[in-house]
C-alpha cells in the first residue's frame, strides 16, 4: 500500500500564506508607511529650505562683489540692478521651489534679498515663509516660526 494515500490533510505541510496572514502583513506595511511619509516630506522640505539659504548667501556674495566694483548696490541711475540667475537658482536646483529677488527697493548702501517659496514648497513650508538676508548678514523669515527654526 502506498504511504502517500494514508496521510490525512492535517499531516501535509502547509505551503504559502493564508489570506489573513497576507492582510496582516499589508496592514503593517501600511501603518509603517503612514508613519514614515510625513517625516520624509518634512526632511525634503528642510533640505530644500537649506539649499535656498545657501543660494541666498550666493546672491549676497554677488551683491558684495557688485558693491566692491561700483561702491553702491544700485546702478548709476539709482535703480535696482538685475540679479542674474545663478546656478543655485536654476530650474534644476532650487529655482522650482524658490523665487529670488529683492525685498523692497535697494539703495546705494542697503539691500534686502529674499527667497520666496513657490509651488509645493510654499504650502509645505508655510511656517517659515519667505527667507530674507540683508547687506549686514541679518537673517529673517516672514513666517510664524522662530528664526532659529528656519535658519
Amino acid at each position: 500500500m502506498d504511504m502517500r494515500s494514508q496521510r490525512t490533510s492535517s499531516d501535509r505541510l502547509q505551503c504559502g500564506f493564508t489570506l489573513i496572514e497576507l492582510m496582516i502583513a499589508v496592514l503593517i506595511v501600511g501603518i509603517l508607511a503612514a508613519i514614515a511619509y510625513p517625516s520624509y516630506v518634512g526632511s525634503i522640505t528642510k533640505s530644500k529650505r537649506r539649499a535656498a539659504e545657501a543660494c541666498l548667501s550666493s546672491y549676497a556674495t554677488y551683491m558684495e562683489r557688485y558693491y566692491t566694483t561700483n561702491l553702491r548696490y544700485v546702478d548709476a541711475d539709482g535703480n535696482a540692478i538685475d540679479l542674474p540667475t545663478l546656478d543655485c537658482a536654476s530650474a534644476d536646483n532650487t529655482g522650482g521651489d524658490y523665487q529670488y529677488g529683492f525685498s523692497g527697493t535697494p539703495t546705494a548702501s542697503t539691500y534686502v534679498l529674499q527667497a520666496a517659496p513657490a509651488g509645493a514648497q510654499q504650502s509645505r513650508d508655510s511656517a517659515c515663509g519667505t527667507l530674507t538676508l540683508d547687506q549686514t548678514g541679518a537673517r529673517d523669515n516672514l513666517g510664524d516660526a522662530a528664526l532659529s527654526t528656519c535658519w
